[in-house]
């Protein structure tokens, strides 16, 4: 390399250096000709927006279980709210919200629409000795800031649509959200273990330790245990890791006496019946069966009738229906790789006016009007048989 060309790059790499020197020093002559309010406006809102980043990124840094527990905090007292004809799952989840605003100081109430009917249920809430309140109306919400569990859109009462939950803790789909808090993790098998994380968040203590803050008391222990075996069929249907590791935390807190209480409730005769008729009344095409069990009183048999229908051999799927009070109500489980339960009834029931189903891949349920299957509204009308024939078609896929 001659002198000439090394002076020449030298030449190039000075100028390089120097403009962005100069571009500096002429920002600064800028900055210093602003007016000096002006420069103190634009110095605070810099601050500002470096605090605002700052406190955002630690907010969303802590786990959510304390921001949880934040946000409760904030209220004097919040309704926790169950969906229709509450089950295990969510009941267990409502008493876990509560544990964690009491130890904040926000007073709750846990209110649920529809009834407590499931022998199941009954026995969840009376052997743990929940007190909770039933509601027919948005105005009988025990207060304004109300917490949704285990479902993420209020429903099932009147004025359901105008509730614009502060916080949602759920596992199923759905696009409801908290004004300031969601936490919706559809790939868990149950809420409860949502909870029981949130538990382990906040150092929650044995109740044998007797020490101040969050305790982990035997009947919540044991309720959110059975809420998750309950949502779970007892860690065999739809679980993911967290339901076992939450399982495991749980263990040395529960009552086994409270345990064996709520898992053996006596059965009424007409679950027995409706049992019984599923079993005989079936119809079977393939690996699937399908039961029509008429007119019944008690709704919650017939998801304990599909649970029996899963027991018969070389059957892996399967779908009970009965209608109670003007209203056909659907229960599906799968156990078939082949089958999403909850997409198989949202398929076969698209069309029918006020008709709405879902669910999970190995379980689902929906209601369909009696008027509106049989030609009410912009529809020509379904009867059973066909209607069956819709639920075979989305087994198989073929809807």
């Amino acid at each position: 390399m001659d002198v000439q060309d090394a002076s020449t790059k030298m030449g190039a790499v000075e100028a390089a250096t120097e403009r962005p020197v100069a571009a500096m020093e002429s920002a600064v002559d800028s900055l210093g000709a602003l007016d000096p309010l002006v420069l103190s406006l634009l110095i605070l809102a810099l601050v500002g927006l470096a605090l605002g980043s700052w406190w955002l990124v630690r907010w969303f840094r802590r786990p959510p279980g304390v921001r949880l527990q934040r946000v409760l905090a904030d209220y004097d007292d919040v309704t926790v709210l169950m969906h229709p004809n509450p089950d295990p799952d969510a009941m267990a989840c409502a008493l876990g919200v509560s544990a964690i605003a009491h130890d904040v100081g926000t007073e709750t109430t846990l209110q649920y629409p529809g009834e407590i009917r499931h022998q199941e249920n009954r026995a969840f809430r009376t052997v743990l000795g929940l007190d909770l309140e039933q509601i027919a109306s948005s105005s009988e919400l025990a207060s304004d800031a109300v917490v949704l569990v285990d479902h993420n859109t209020a429903r099932g009462f009147t004025g359901a649509q105008t509730v614009e939950p502060v916080a949602v803790v759920d596992h199923h789909p759905g696009n409801g959200t908290g004004t300031k808090f969601t936490d919706v993790r559809t790939d868990y098998g149950a809420a409860s273990t949502i909870v029981v994380e949130y538990l382990e968040e906040l150092g929650a203590v044995s109740e044998a330790d007797d020490e101040d803050g969050l305790t982990l008391a035997a009947e919540l222990a044991t309720g959110l245990l059975y809420g998750i075996q309950s949502d779970t069929d007892h860690l065999t249907n739809g679980c993911s890791r967290a339901e076992f590791d939450a399982c495991a935390y749980l263990f040395s807190e529960i009552d086994e006496d409270l345990l064996e209480r709520i898992a053996n409730p006596q059965v009424s005769d007409d679950v027995l019946q409706i049992k019984a008729t599923a079993i005989t009344e079936k119809r079977i095409e393939g690996p699937f069966a399908i039961c029509d069990v008429g007119t019944i009183s008690n709704t919650d048999a017939i998801p304990q009738a599909a649970d029996e229908l899963m027991h018969l051999e070389g059957v892996t799927a399967v779908v009970v229906y009965g209608e109670s009070d003007g209203t056909i109500h659907l229960s599906g489980r799968s156990r078939d790789d082949r089958v999403h339960m909850g997409e198989t009834l949202r398929h076969a029931v698209n069309d029918i006016p006020m008709a709405n189903a879902g669910g999970h891949a190995r379980m689902g349920g929906g209601q369909i009007s009696v008027d509106h299957m049989r030609g009410l509204g912009p529809s020509d009308g379904v009867d059973k048989a066909e209607f069956e024939e819709r639920l075979f078609a989305a087994l198989s896929g073929e809807r």
